[in-house]
């Protein structure tokens, strides 16, 4: 994406809004009626309420006459059948995360994060200034559909265990509810991987089908109440350094659109982008701290697990990238930048908040 894009989308959505909603403008546009799938629940606040507030959003700019209607996971399609549903016309859109379809292909995964890849700051660097989205959507083009960056959950936490994990060793057969290639990279230490939407994971975990899942961070986490059945929390989540959210739009609903509506959709998108991450921010800390009130036991994963899971993860991403184009192409990519961004993350953000956690620490 341009930098001119990027500030209509992202840094200028309001001026952006209040430009092309002009009422002369807005006489001359189509009415546009869409459906919107996503792979939330209400209770899911955070998440749901972004959809939710693309809508408000496009009716809003303009002026009424682009109206979209959510519908939440399970209404139409099962909340991981949302992309399906968009890319066969059962819906025009698709809220949801790119990496619940690494079934499709991997590739899905570089949408929302691979295990050990960017952070927050890094993966909007990338979609944003580095060609990201241009290079994620020649992908999608193949599945009928055009991407958005739709959020960012920021840095999520290693799940829930219901007994302690010590080594390396303790990994072995334990069902774990784990999304995208974390999952496959698991499963090379030994962990029985399942997909399970997020209203799947409280009963599962009661009933002992599933041994452990992680579902988001703090303030997700506490509204499942996942502390109740298994209450080791683990940190951090490697697998999740960031985990970013996607807006999918059917290819063709979207080539039809007016030049107009498709800058109030990046517009609306960027404005989400921005939000939902901010909204973590602020919600998190609380929740961390209530969490442990009710009795979460905090537990940072032991190194030997840590230093196991970054070789399993880079060795898988060398295999895939030989047999798989597509992969490659954004591997490689990813690759490279991370290696650039972290050397500067040492200089500047990592050194700072080093410095800030030791001396909250000392008071």
């Amino acid at each position: 994406m341009k930098r001119r894009d990027f500030l209509t989308a992202a840094g200028a959505g309001v001026a952006a809004s209040a430009s092309v909603a002009m009422p002369a403008i807005a006489q001359t546009l189509p009415q546009v009626k869409w459906r919107c799938a996503t792979s939330f629940q209400k209770t899911q606040d955070t998440l749901h309420s972004t959809a939710v507030n693309f809508a408000r959003r496009m009716e809003e700019m303009s002026e009424g006459r682009f109206q979209i209607q959510i519908f939440t996971a399970g209404e139409i399609v099962p909340a991981l059948q949302v992309v399906d549903a968009t890319q066969n016309h059962t819906v025009e859109m698709c809220y949801t995360a790119s990496y619940y379809y690494v079934g499709k292909d991997p590739t899905f995964a570089f949408g929302s994060t691979i295990p050990f890849g960017l952070n927050t700051r890094q993966m909007n660097a990338w979609l944003y200034y580095q060609g990201g989205i241009e290079l994620l959507n020649d992908f999608y083009k193949a599945y009928n559909v055009y991407m958005l960056p739709g959020g960012n959950t920021g840095a999520q936490m290693g799940g829930w265990f219901r007994t302690e994990i010590k080594s390396l060793d303790d990994l072995k057969g334990l069902k774990m509810r784990i999304a995208g290639l974390g999952g496959q990279v698991l499963s090379r230490l030994g962990v029985v991987p399942q997909q399970l939407p997020g209203g799947d994971i409280y009963p599962s975990l009661e009933r002992g089908t599933i041994d452990a899942a992680e579902w988001v961070g703090p303030y997700d986490d506490e509204k499942l109440g996942l502390y109740k059945v298994a209450p080791y929390y683990y940190y951090p989540g490697w697998w999740e350094g960031c985990a970013g959210l996607n807006f999918f739009f059917n290819q063709e609903e979207w080539a039809k659109l007016p030049d107009v509506y498709k800058t109030m959709a990046r517009t609306a998108a960027g404005e989400a982008n921005n939000n939902l991450i901010a909204h973590y921010d602020a919600v998190n800390p609380t929740a961390i701290q209530n969490l442990v009130k009710q009795g979460a036991l905090l537990r940072r994963f032991p190194n030997d697990m840590l230093e196991a899971a970054y070789k399993a993860a880079n060795t898988m991403y060398e295999e895939i990238s030989a047999d798989n184009a597509e992969f490659r192409k954004v591997w490689t990519q990813i690759k490279a930048l991370r290696n650039a961004d972290y050397l500067w993350w040492q200089v500047g953000e990592f050194s700072y908040d080093d410095f800030m956690v030791r001396a909250r620490a000392r008071g």
